[in-house]
């Protein structure tokens, strides 16, 4: 099995569990005006962009949670990134995984976490985004809980003992 063939399960994956907690977000009366779920929300797609346009090779403009006022304009921006990044990551050849990938941001993440940042490849930053992506839905699924609702279960091994369904956005 190539890298790429280990890294598209976890897109698929990442876009269905990000579709449910969409779907538990929505429902959830206190969290349509709670400002923490907003910009937790927020942050998991600004991220999303943020790979995908340095896997293009484009100028990273990063907007704020202030750019897109209610989830409702989040969410659109979530679909946005769906409607292109699957078929990006798919377009990658095998050997493509090994290219050097210098990620705009790595600076500025490496001094405040105290250390020079080493090179990484595009493989590696193609198994980061659904890491990353993960660890933001725990907090979303945390704050569900908090304000009252019950978060879903999105976990990889619920996707696949679940047929390894689409995502079936709101």
């Amino acid at each position: 099995m190539s890298m790429l063939d280990a890294i598209r399960p976890l897109f698929d994956h990442m876009e269905w569990a990000d579709a449910t907690v969409w779907r538990a977000a929505l429902a959830c009366p206190a969290g349509t005006d709670d400002q923490k779920l907003h910009d937790r929300l927020h942050h998991i797609h600004a991220t999303q962009h943020a790979f995908l346009t340095a896997w293009r090779g484009e100028e990273l403009v990063f907007t704020g949670p202030d750019h897109y006022p209610g989830l409702d304009a989040v969410l659109r921006y979530a679909r946005e990134f769906y409607a292109v990044a699957p078929g990006h990551v798919a377009s990658f050849a095998p050997e493509a995984i090994d290219r050097p990938m210098i990620l705009p941001w790595s600076t500025f993440f490496a001094k405040r976490a105290g250390f020079e940042p080493h090179p990484s490849t595009l493989g590696e930053t193609l198994l980061q985004l659904p890491s990353h992506s993960t660890y933001h839905r725990g907090q979303v699924n945390t704050r569900l809980r908090e304000l009252g609702a019950t978060p879903p279960l999105v976990d990889f091994i619920a996707w696949v003992w679940a047929g390894k369904p689409k995502a079936d956005w709101p």
